[in-house]
């Protein structure tokens, strides 16, 4: 089945999200394998090809993620094989980008539902592209906002987020002018930046807040400073992006104020109650979420479940190899 960016668009809610997120996220805490992603760069033109991929054995299904962005076009496509796992036979080919900020929005939901307070309502989001929005719509599916307020850099950008949100979200929306102010007094904080240097400072967190950083994935690019990572009890996605890509966590290990031992344990051992979550109210909690096959193909999955209940997607044959090869 081939389904498209626009049948997904309508096939599910930010909680259907979730919901198969936190299960996707639950069976890696029981030991289903996956993997970080792998980046291949080109300078001339610049861009960028990555992948990565999971196999989630109680969904009965694997795949994984690939796509491409920059190059020649200044573009990207998303590209999500799915495939299942007892017969090794290809399942369906989706279309990523319409669901990428919601099942990336999901496993930030999953990271706050799993270590903010339960109490939390005051949410700071520093980034206004899709990808932040699709934090904020899943983030409100597990706790109840009552404040959200939002910066950027360029004026126009939040403003436009915040009334977007706002007309959106039960929550009080606004948009601030810093990012101290949008960090002061909030309980969980979203960061959702391209940025390459810290996005805010860390003495601005209140005790007993969570942080989910989610927009970075690159060793020498970070959105939290050092003293954020070393006060946090820091969970992330999957284990192996600590040494590879968590820009955050390698350069406070750079600078010899964390070690491997701080990390506390990934977001599924979490989920899956190998490991403890939030211990007390004042503790900082950070979610360190680069993006993983985990919650791709766990979305995947529900969305092609959806798509042969309602008769979606189209057809496009695949042969196997002992038939294109050998002619079995």
């Amino acid at each position: 089945m081939f389904l498209s960016a626009d049948e997904i668009a309508g096939l599910a809610t930010p909680a259907d999200y979730v919901d198969a997120v936190r299960s996707g996220y639950r069976q890696r805490g029981e030991g289903a394998p996956a993997e970080p992603r792998t980046a291949l760069l080109r300078e001339d033109p610049a861009g960028m090809f990555t992948d990565y991929s999971a196999l989630l054995p109680d969904d009965g299904v694997m795949g994984g993620y690939t796509y491409s962005a920059g190059f020649g076009s200044g573009d990207a496509w998303f590209m999500t094989p799915l495939y299942d796992a007892d017969s090794g036979a290809p399942l369906a080919l989706l279309d990523g980008a319409s669901m990428n900020p919601l099942k990336t929005g999901a496993a930030g939901a999953v990271g706050v539902d799993e270590l903010a307070r339960a109490d939390a309502s005051e949410l700071a989001v520093i980034g206004s592209s899709a990808q932040a929005h699709g934090q904020v719509q899943a983030t409100a599916t597990v706790r109840d906002l009552d404040t959200i307020h939002v910066y950027s850099p360029t004026p126009e950008s939040r403003e436009s987020f915040a009334a977007d949100l706002d007309a959106d979200l039960d929550a009080s929306v606004s948009a601030v002018e810093s990012s101290a102010a949008a960090v002061t007094g909030a309980d969980i904080v979203i960061t959702a930046t391209s940025a390459s240097e810290p996005v805010f400072d860390s003495d601005n967190l209140d005790a007993g807040t969570h942080v989910t950083a989610m927009g970075q994935y690159h060793p020498e690019k970070r959105e939290l400073d050092t003293a954020a990572i070393e006060r946090a009890t820091y969970v992330p996605d999957l284990r192996g992006r600590t040494t590879q890509d968590a820009g955050s966590f390698i350069a406070a290990v750079d600078a010899g104020v964390v070690d491997s031992d701080h990390i506390h344990a990934e977001l599924g051992d979490v989920v899956a109650g190998t490991a403890p979550g939030r211990q007390s109210a004042d503790e900082i909690t950070v979610f360190d979420s680069g993006g993983t096959g985990i919650e791709t193909v766990a979305a995947a999955n529900m969305l092609y479940e959806r798509a042969v209940e309602q008769d979606l997607g189209s057809e496009l044959d695949f042969a196997p190899a002992s038939e294109a090869l050998y002619g079995e």
